[in-house]
C-alpha cells in the first residue's frame, strides 16, 4: 500500500453484530404472523439481553402471550445505514432468531441464532459469543464522528486517499467515509457503475474519541509524507479538461 501503510485489523463478527445493534434506532420484528417497525424502542442490557419496549395494546404483544413459550417464533432484523449519503448505504444486517418472555418493562427477546450479513456474505455467529461480547467503544458516536469529517473536513478525506494503492482508486468519481471503528477508518470509493471498499489501519487501537483524533492525526501525517495517487491525478486532469 501506498506510503508503507498496512491493512487494518477488524473487530472480530459477535463484536460488529453488537455494534450493530448498539447504534440502530430501529428494528423490524416478525413474530406469529405479526410485522412490526420500532422505533426507538430497543435497549440492551448490561448481560446482553435485547429488550422491546411495546404498547400495551401491540399486537407483538399478544402474540408473544399466546406463542408456545420457547420456541423460536420471532425474527428481528437491523439494519447497519452509513450515516454519510452514499450509494448502496446498507453496510450490514442483523438477523436474530429466537422468542419473546413478557417482563416488567417490556418484551425480552432470548436468541436462539444470530446471523451477521455484510457485503463479503453471511456468517454465523454462536449465541453465547454474542452475549458475551462488547460493542465496538465507538460505535454510538460513529455517525456524528463520520458526518463531521465529510462535512467539515473533505480535505482530509482527499488526503488520507494518499494512503491507498492507486489501483483501488482508478476511475475513482468520488471518495468518502464508509466506517469507523477502533481499528481503523474504511473509505468508499465510488466509480461510474461500482464502488469499492478501503480500510486504512490505526498504529493501535482506539477505545475514545480522545484516542481517534490521535489516530486519525497520525493517519494524516503519514498521508503528508506520500504522493497523490496517478489514478487520482489522471482523474482531476480529465474533470479539468
Amino acid at each position: 500500500m501506498a506510503g508503507g501503510h498496512v491493512w487494518a485489523a477488524t473487530p472480530a463478527a459477535a463484536e460488529r453484530a453488537r455494534s450493530v445493534l448498539a447504534a440502530a434506532w430501529s428494528c423490524a420484528v416478525a413474530a406469529e404472523g405479526v410485522r412490526e417497525e420500532l422505533i426507538g424502542a430497543h435497549t440492551v442490557t448490561e448481560d446482553g439481553r435485547l429488550v422491546l419496549r411495546v404498547r400495551d395494546d401491540s399486537a407483538l404483544l399478544a402474540a408473544t402471550i399466546c406463542a408456545p413459550r420457547g420456541e423460536p417464533s420471532a425474527v428481528l432484523e437491523f439494519a447497519d445505514v452509513a450515516p454519510v449519503p452514499l450509494r448502496n448505504r446498507i453496510r450490514t444486517r442483523l438477523w436474530l432468531s429466537g422468542w419473546f418472555t413478557v417482563e416488567q418493562g417490556g418484551l425480552a427477546f432470548h436468541p436462539s441464532r444470530v446471523v451477521l450479513h455484510e457485503p463479503a456474505g453471511a456468517e454465523v455467529i454462536g449465541v453465547d459469543e454474542f452475549a458475551a461480547a462488547a460493542p465496538d467503544p465507538l460505535a454510538t458516536a460513529e455517525a456524528r464522528l463520520l458526518t463531521h469529517l465529510a462535512d467539515a473536513h473533505p480535505d482530509a478525506v482527499e488526503r488520507l486517499t494518499r494512503l491507498v494503492e492507486p489501483g483501488s482508486l482508478h476511475g475513482a468519481l468520488r471518495v468518502q467515509p464508509l466506517a469507523v471503528d477502533r481499528h481503523g477508518l474504511t473509505l468508499r470509493i465510488e466509480r461510474r457503475r461500482t464502488q469499492g471498499d478501503v480500510r486504512l489501519a490505526f498504529h493501535r487501537p482506539a477505545d475514545d474519541v480522545a484516542q481517534l483524533t490521535e489516530r486519525m492525526h497520525v493517519l494524516l501525517s503519514q498521508a503528508s509524507t506520500a504522493g497523490c495517487p496517478r489514478a487520482l491525478q489522471r482523474q482531476r486532469a480529465d474533470g479539468d479538461g
